[in-house]
C-alpha cells in the first residue's frame, strides 16, 4: 500500500506551519524546535532531526542564538510535496521493478509492469504538482465556510489536483483506472 511515513508526514506539517506563520507576520520570526514541537504535537526529538534535514536540503534556514530557530528559505509555492518526501524518505518505488538494477523473475511474463509504471509516473507527477502553498491555501479554503458552514467560500484548486485520489476506490479495476478520471487526472 501506498501510505506518507510519520517522517514525510511531519516534515509536511511542519513546512506548512512555516508557511503559514510567514503568511501572518510582516516580519518573518524563526520559529524554534520546540515552539513547533508544542504547537503541531510532534515528538521534538524526531521533529529536530526533521528540521536538520529539511535544513540540509534547503527548504529552512537555521538562525542560531537567542531567537534562534528556523524559517523558510524558499517561497512556499515552490517547495513542492514530491520534493519534500524525497528529500526525507528518498525515492518514492510503487514497484520493485522500478528500480535501477532490480531483477524480478516475472519481468518477460509481467501483464502489469507498464500499467502500474503508468500510474507510478502519474502519482509522481501529481506529488510534484502540489506545493507547500496549496496545502496551505486548502486549509484556508475549508476553514471559510459560509454561515451554515455547509461549503467552502473559496477553492484553491488543490481539490481539482486530488480528483484522482478521490477516483480510485470508485473504479473497479486497471483499465478501467487507466481509462477513466484518474487516468486522465493523472494524464496516463
Amino acid at each position: 500500500m501506498l501510505r506518507l511515513t510519520k517522517k514525510a508526514d511531519y516534515s509536511l506539517i511542519a513546512l506548512r506551519h512555516y508557511a503559514a506563520r510567514r503568511a501572518e507576520q510582516s516580519t518573518e520570526v524563526a520559529i524554534s524546535a520546540k515552539e513547533l514541537a508544542d504547537c503541531c504535537g510532534i515528538p521534538l526529538p524526531i521533529l529536530s532531526k526533521l528540521l536538520q534535514k529539511l535544513t540540509k536540503s534547503g527548504f529552512l534556514t537555521a538562525e542560531y542564538g537567542t531567537n534562534g530557530g528556523y524559517r523558510l528559505a524558499v517561497d512556499p509555492a515552490k517547495i513542492s510535496i514530491l520534493e519534500v518526501i524525497r528529500a526525507i524518505d528518498g525515492p518514492i518505488v510503487l514497484a520493485n521493478c522500478f528500480t535501477a538494477g532490480a531483477f524480478c523473475g516475472h519481468s518477460d511474463k509481467c501483464t502489469v509492469k507498464r500499467p502500474l509504471r503508468r500510474i507510478h509516473d502519474g502519482i509522481l507527477r501529481l506529488l510534484e504538482s502540489v506545493s507547500i502553498q496549496d496545502i496551505l491555501q486548502d486549509e484556508v479554503a475549508q476553514t471559510s465556510t459560509e454561515p451554515s458552514g455547509s461549503a467552502p467560500l473559496l477553492d484553491s484548486g488543490l481539490s481539482q489536483k486530488l480528483v484522482a485520489i478521490d477516483a480510485i476506490p470508485k473504479l473497479g479495476s486497471l483499465p478501467a483506472l487507466l481509462e477513466g478520471s484518474l487516468g486522465k487526472s493523472l494524464n496516463v
